[in-house]
């Protein structure tokens, strides 16, 4: 991989000028993000994974990782409410049917990278329903004291690893990209709510963030939820699979350089680009802001050759 510097920031100006293209010609930004991800589509670009390890993509930055009979989930979001109770900060609750129907029937753990509702409002139902616990920060511990599943959680701590099954994983200490124009994180800080009936956009806080490391069967993954890094906490020296969540990354600046440069990956799979605001039973949409076609264009400016792959919603590759 031959990774090119370039001079300058990329900062709040890239998402501004992103939403005015989107505004102008919303149509042609859906099917330029269509055709990027039907391209790069791991069935005609197959991913190198070892064999019996398989990954899905659960939409937005969720992904089930199982290898030797031990099954991983990571931020595992399906409820995926419409955006007016999101917008209106109204109450979200998981809705156990999606929960079923799209999480299977057992895992060995959940791992959480940050407790935005995007990420985490699913988790507890989901533990109860797969019967495993949850790993994550302190806020994952109050959501999960908040259902009545306290004793599933399990706080982590920063580049301590340990073992599930075949896995080693490592939590990575990370920060979230400033989605609030750049300025700072939307929902900053811990989730202190002490009912249910309080849990919102607003006040699923985004707590600690993690990047998550994994290694198994000789092979490495790299999950990073949100498009934001702490360099000095990432003390592996490369990764095979880089779960590179994209959301965001226009408010940080060189974000895509830092992250190269600092897990140094033999591929790309980009994830938290879909319209998380569409049902997954549905065909899928493409976030506005997130641009997975001008993604697809820095990656080959700063590391041309670099492969990148993508998946459908759902959608498995290997095992």
């Amino acid at each position: 991989m031959q990774l090119r510097s370039r001079a300058g920031g990329e900062g709040w100006a890239l998402p501004v000028e992103s939403l005015l293209r989107y505004l102008l010609r919303p149509g042609a930004r859906q099917e330029n993000d269509a055709s990027a991800a039907a391209d790069r589509n791991v069935s005609r670009h197959p991913l190198a994974l070892p064999p019996g390890l398989s990954l899905q993509w659960l939409g937005t930055a969720g992904f089930a990782i199982a290898h030797e009979g031990t099954r991983l989930l990571i931020d595992p979001f399906v409820t995926r409410p419409p955006l007016r109770p999101v917008a209106l900060n109204q109450n979200l609750r998981p809705r156990g049917e999606a929960v079923a129907q799209h999480l299977g029937e057992r895992a060995d753990a959940i791992l959480v990278g940050h407790t935005h509702y995007d990420h985490a409002m699913d988790v507890p139902v989901a533990a109860r329903h797969l019967d495993c616990p949850v790993y994550g920060g302190r806020s994952v511990a109050t959501l999960m004291g908040l259902w009545g599943e306290g004793a599933r959680a399990r706080e982590v701590e920063g580049n301590q690893p340990f073992e599930i099954g075949p896995f080693k994983v490592t939590f990575v200490p990370s920060v979230h990209s400033k989605l609030a124009l750049g300025l700072k994180v939307t929902s900053e800080g811990e989730i202190t709510c002490d009912h249910l009936d309080a849990l919102s956009n607003g006040t699923f806080c985004c707590g600690q963030v993690w990047g998550i490391h994994l290694e198994v069967a000789g092979h490495s993954l790299y999950h990073l939820g949100s498009a934001n890094l702490l360099e000095d906490e990432i003390r592996f020296d490369r990764v095979d699979t880089l779960l590179l969540g994209i959301a965001g990354r226009g408010h940080t600046p060189d974000f895509l350089p830092r992250i190269l440069r600092a897990t140094r990956p033999s591929a790309i799979l980009p994830h938290h680009f879909d319209n998380f605001f569409l049902p997954l039973e549905g065909p899928m949409g493409f976030s506005f802001n997130v641009n997975l076609g001008g993604f697809l264009e820095e990656v080959h400016r700063h590391a041309p050759g670099l492969p990148v792959h993508t998946l459908e919603l759902l959608q498995t590759t290997g095992g």
